[in-house]
């Protein structure tokens, strides 16, 4: 007897582990591969300066789980220290500050690994990049020697290694991603109903002839069936009604749209006792967005018409995959179906088949894909569920190229800070006469000024600036920015050091995940306004 109660009892129901409860809300915004991509981060912070702003970004970072920091600091806590830095205390004051933060850091989160760097009075920046070839980001804080950006930039270059500036100064920051040329993102996390695609206009074979066979005889269904008609159907019913007087052609006009929309209204039954045709109202909601020819997205027009740039890219995954869905495309004249399928009125047998066909039709574009990319050299060894992610994605998939695309005559950066600090000007004069908020460009260009000195005077920040824009001097906003970075004398406000560090974090935490979209390529954050613009610097 009790071995037949055994046999009948349900299986034991394992909750989640210790870590996923710990992490819980943050699995929910990456899933489980963006904490492992988390998890196997390494982090350099070169820390400079008052050195706030870095601790905080890297606080935002170990709390939700990287797996291993380093900050190299040479400078020895001091008075100054205390009065801006949450991570130091009395006890600090002389030791290295590089080890007493890393120390404070590691006890917010016992399963990240961090060290700390110069230990002895030889050791040098230089030495220490040139014996950890594995560092995923480089994050750095102005003022920060000079010959130190000739290492960042030349460690990128080899280990293609995103690096982050970061800069905060009295009431203002600014922090700019530097990616070491085109960076894909797949996983952008769209809004679910941008993803919908139910191919209305042109059905396949089986949606079409589901379709059609259910409104067959519309007009003979009793109140319920016809009340539970999925919007989809009545679509694609009505559409065919309007082809054939219409000489076969679809709404297409805002016009044709709206008159659409009255047929469909109007085939809705009144008097039905169920209390009115949901189903209809659906149908009518949709005709807008629903009715509209497939199309290729400027930003997947952009990976379309990429040159890969050596052959370490053009071999990556990610290009191959994006060769076969161009090639995918250009046969069919449209993109992979997404198939995912939105809520509606319907009986759930009846919405169960039609999700069932989308779904169906998805999996045979994504075998269509992968046959492609299996086709093309290296792609035999790329990841199917690889190239499932992005034609579920290929309508929203991003390309953020902050090193400047093929499309641009002047990629230097000189060049381009020059054309866009022009425009952000020239737009100002409208902007006062319109009464809107000014660009925050004179913020950025002052922050350079003093980019690799602690602090400079106002009348020697407007000089460095001129550099850029001759008349600095008779410009009020640049004039009113270098008053203030001059007044900071390189000091750091704790809250906007903290507010900056977390959009920092956030942004690094999108490119070592590769999900969602990283700004491009600057941002910048005005304290005294509460006022933050993000420029492509």
């Amino acid at each position: 007897m009790t071995e037949i109660v055994a046999s009948q009892m349900p299986p034991i129901l394992h909750g989640p582990s210790e870590k996923e409860r710990k992490y819980d809300r943050q699995l929910r915004l990456w899933a489980a591969s963006g904490q492992a991509a988390l998890e196997s981060a390494n982090i350099l912070l070169v820390n400079s300066g008052a050195g706030t702003v870095g601790v905080e970004t890297l606080k935002n970072l170990v709390l939700p789980g990287i797996g291993r920091f380093a900050i190299y600091d040479d400078r020895v806590v001091d008075e100054a220290d205390l009065g801006v830095n949450f991570f130091l205390d009395e006890d600090s004051l002389g030791k290295p500050r590089s080890q007493c933060v890393t120390e404070l850091l590691l006890e917010l989160n016992p399963e990240v690994q961090g060290d700390w760097y110069p230990k002895e009075d030889d050791a040098t920046l230089e030495s220490l990049l040139a014996a950890s070839p594995m560092f995923t980001v480089i994050m750095y804080t102005n003022p920060v020697r000079a010959e130190y950006i000739h290492l960042f930039e030349s460690y990128s270059r080899q280990h293609k290694t995103p690096l982050v500036a970061i800069h905060s100064a009295g009431f203002y920051s600014s922090f700019q991603l530097h990616l070491p040329g085109a960076f894909p993102i797949v996983d952008t996390h769209p809004d679910e109903t941008a993803t919908t695609d139910l191919r209305v206009l042109s059905p396949w074979s089986e949606l079409g002839e589901f379709a059609r066979n259910m409104a067959i005889d519309i007009d003979k269904l009793d109140d319920h069936e016809h009340g539970h008609l999925p919007y989809v159907v009545l679509l694609i019913h009505f559409i065919d009604q309007w082809k054939r007087s219409h000489r076969n052609e679809y709404p297409s006009t805002y016009k044709d749209k709206l008159e659409f929309r009255r047929l469909v209204q109007t085939a809705a039954r009144t008097g039905n006792p169920e209390g009115g045709e949901e189903n209809f109202d659906e149908a009518a909601a949709a005709v807008l967005k629903a009715l509209v020819p497939p199309s290729l997205p400027s930003g997947l027009k952009e990976i379309f018409d990429y040159q890969p740039k050596d052959p370490d890219e053009e071999s990556s995954g990610f290009w191959i995959i994006a060769s076969a869905v161009k090639d995918f495309y250009t046969e069919n004249g449209c993109l992979p179906l997404p198939g995912n399928l939105p809520d509606m009125k319907a009986k759930s047998y009846v919405y169960i088949q039609l999700q069932n066909i989308y779904k169906r039709k998805a999996r045979e574009d994504v075998a269509q894909v992968l046959g492609r990319v299996r086709a093309i050299p290296a792609g035999e060894h790329i990841d199917p569920a690889e190239v499932e992610l992005f034609c579920k994605n290929a309508a929203h998939v991003k390309l953020i190229n902050a090193t400047g695309g093929k499309a641009e005559v002047d990629t230097s950066l000189a060049g381009r800070l020059k054309k866009v600090v022009d425009q952000e000007l020239a737009n100002d004069e409208f902007a006062k006469e319109a009464m809107m908020p000014l660009s925050l460009v004179p913020i950025y260009l002052a922050l350079q000024a003093t980019a690799h000195v602690a602090s400079a005077s106002a009348q020697e920040i407007i000089a460095e600036v001129a550099k850029v824009v001759p008349d600095a001097a008779q410009n009020e906003s640049i004039a009113s920015a270098a008053q203030e970075v001059a007044r900071a004398e390189g000091g750091e406000l704790h809250n906007v050091a903290a507010l900056t560090g977390g959009m920092v974090a956030q942004e690094m935490i999108k490119i070592i995940t590769k999900q969602y979209i990283p700004i491009d390529n600057t941002c910048i954050f005005d304290g005294i306004n509460s006022r933050c613009q993000v420029l492509r610097l």
